[in-house]
């Protein structure tokens, strides 16, 4: 090829980006969705400082506070915020027990024990609104399987989710079978990844297998079991689509939680500002939650590095 061929082609000219810009060009996906978080945020904020009902939209007003200041002395609002935090306190308790148990039974890396913990997460794979409605036909009085079931050993006339004393128990267990799998696939990983000279000199020494799992296993465990908890507690607190399905916050106010009374405000009562708070005050508690166990994982795992 000439020198002449070489100077008659015209020259490509690469796209580049200077270095300058390139941290603000990386950081921007994360600027636009903070920036699509803190929209409705801020949004939900206006709205619970107002007096706004659907209905009525010609009287909206600020109220500075009113809606919050209402429910100190409002029973609704304590009777939601205790469903509320038994519904999490419960429903997080077992599922920490069973998937730890669960876990503790795989642990050994095994066909069998590989082909179990895939078949344990089929329940975390199926919607939970989904989920929900299938334990509602199984829970129906007249023809469930569940209700047949507890016909057999003396239960006449079981009513499941359809009567106050037994409704809380009924969305547990849907929560249970639906969560349970999410825990013990985190704890079975964490299991699995824990260093084995600790259990080696253990075993040789003839230490007690409870020993060892209340002094090694527990505590070397219990950075995943705090990250478990963090997470199902967020959303055990905010649970909407289980109960919503199964009882749509009923019968009466057994089950009104914080989604579904918020949801029930807006939709039917069509009070915006009242529903509104509700949800800061959700998102008030949950960020307390998170602070706290955020703030006791990192010191365990500065305990753990020694560094403390």
């Amino acid at each position: 090829m000439t020198e002449a061929t070489l100077r008659s082609r015209p020259v490509q000219r690469r796209f580049r980006i200077s270095r300058r810009a390139l941290p603000y060009l990386l950081s921007l996906p994360a600027l636009l969705t903070c920036i699509g978080i803190l929209i409705p945020f801020v949004t939900a904020v206006v709205y619970s400082l107002q007096r706004y009902r659907l209905s009525q939209p010609w009287a909206r007003e600020f109220n500075w506070g009113q809606n919050y200041i209402g429910f100190l002395s409002d029973p609704s609002f304590w009777q939601t915020l205790e469903v509320s935090v038994l519904y999490a306190g419960i429903t997080v308790f077992l599922e920490l027990l069973l998937g730890l148990g669960i876990a503790l039974l795989l642990q050994r890396r095994t066909r069998l024990n590989n082909f179990v913990s895939i078949m344990l997460l089929m329940p975390l794979m199926t919607a939970p609104a989904l989920a929900a409605l299938m334990w509602k036909l199984m829970t129906n009085p007249g023809f469930g399987v569940l209700s047949y079931g507890a016909s057999l050993i003396g239960l006449e006339d079981f009513r499941w989710a359809s009567s106050p004393d037994t409704a809380l128990l009924t969305v547990v267990i849907v929560d249970v079978w639906v969560y349970t799998p999410f825990i013990m696939i985190l704890l079975l990983a964490g299991l699995r990844s824990l260093p084995k000279q600790p259990f080696e000199a253990a075993a040789l020494d003839g230490v007690p297998r409870l020993f060892v799992f209340w002094r090694i296993t527990l505590p070397m465990l219990m950075p995943y079991m705090l990250t478990a908890v963090l997470f199902r507690m967020i959303e055990s607190i905010q649970q909407f689509d289980i109960i919503y399905a199964m009882t749509q916050g009923g019968p009466g106010d057994t089950l009104t939680v914080f989604q579904v009374e918020a949801y029930l405000n807006f939709f039917q009562s069509t009070n915006v500002g009242r529903s509104a708070a509700l949800l800061m005050i959700l998102w008030a508690i949950t960020f307390f939650l998170s602070n706290i166990f955020i703030k006791n994982w990192l010191r365990l795992r500065e305990k753990a590095r020694g560094e403390v």
